[in-house]
C-alpha cells in the first residue's frame, strides 16, 4: 500500500464534505465506543489491542478509540504505517507495527481487540479472512467495525451510489473518475452484513450489529466471544 503522504486517505481533495464527514464521524466513534463498552463488557484496566491505527494527529476523528480509552497503559496499538508518534501524543500507550497479514502476538494475548474501518482495506475475502482469524485468534472477544456496502454514500470516495454496482463495475467507474487508487480490491473492498459474518471462525460466538446515521445503517459492528 502506498504511503500516507502520496495517498489521499482522508478526502482531503474534497475539504467541505471531509469536515461534514469528520464532524458526523467523530460523533458516530463515541457512540460507536459506547457500543464497544456495552457489547464486549470491557472493564479499565483490561489488555485491549487497538488493530489499524493511523499516525493521522490533525483530525478530530483520527484514532477516537485511544483517545476514549481510559487506561493507556494497558493499550495497544497497532498499524502496517509507522504510528510510533501515538506513544507520544498518547503517553502510556504500546505501538507495535504489523506486516499486515499476521499479528506478532501470542494466541489470546489480549483480554479484547478492537478494529474499526480497517477490514474494507485489506484486500479480497481470503485477505479479509485472515485478518479476522487472526484478531480472533489474539483475544478472547472482539469488536471490528467496518462501512455498511448498502449505505448510499461512499465515504472514502464521496460518491453515492455506484459501490452498488458489482465489484468489477464499481471498479470500473472509480478509474473513469481518476480514483484508481480506490479502484484497487487491495484498497476498498466493502462488505456487507451476510459477508461480513461468514469471515468469523466457526467457533465464535459473533453478532452483528448496525450503526445508523440518518435512519440508514451507515456502519457495520461484529462483537462477541472468539471461542478461543
Amino acid at each position: 500500500m502506498t504511503d500516507e503522504a502520496s495517498v489521499d486517505y482522508f478526502g482531503r481533495h474534497a475539504p467541505a464534505l471531509l469536515r461534514f464527514k469528520t464532524s458526523q464521524s467523530l460523533r458516530a466513534r463515541r457512540a460507536m465506543f459506547d457500543e464497544f463498552l456495552r457489547l464486549t463488557g470491557a472493564r479499565p484496566g483490561q489488555r485491549v489491542v487497538d488493530v489499524g491505527v493511523t499516525p493521522d494527529t490533525s483530525l478530530a476523528d483520527s484514532n477516537a478509540f485511544v483517545r476514549f480509552w481510559p487506561t493507556k497503559q494497558t493499550l495497544t496499538v497497532t498499524s502496517i504505517e509507522d504510528a510510533s508518534n501515538l506513544e507520544s501524543v498518547f503517553p502510556g500507550v504500546t505501538f507495535v507495527r504489523t506486516s499486515g497479514v499476521t499479528l506478532p502476538f501470542e494466541d489470546g494475548a489480549f483480554d479484547v481487540a478492537h478494529s474499526s474501518a480497517v477490514l474494507e482495506h485489506v484486500g479480497d475475502t481470503e485477505h479479509q479472512r485472515t485478518f479476522v482469524h487472526e484478531v480472533c485468534r489474539v483475544a478472547k472477544v472482539v469488536f471490528l467495525t467496518t462501512p455498511n456496502r448498502w449505505f448510499p454514500l461512499e465515504l472514502h470516495t464521496f460518491l453515492p451510489l455506484v459501490h452498488w454496482l458489482p465489484q468489477d463495475r464499481h471498479q470500473q467507474v472509480l478509474r473513469t473518475v481518476g480514483l484508481r487508487f480506490w479502484a484497487e480490491t487491495d484498497n476498498l473492498n466493502l462488505l456487507s452484513a451476510q459477508t461480513l459474518r461468514e469471515l468469523f471462525p466457526p467457533e465464535a460466538s459473533i453478532s452483528v450489529h448496525r450503526h445508523r446515521l440518518l435512519g440508514l445503517t451507515s456502519n457495520l459492528v461484529a462483537a462477541g466471544a472468539t471461542g478461543g
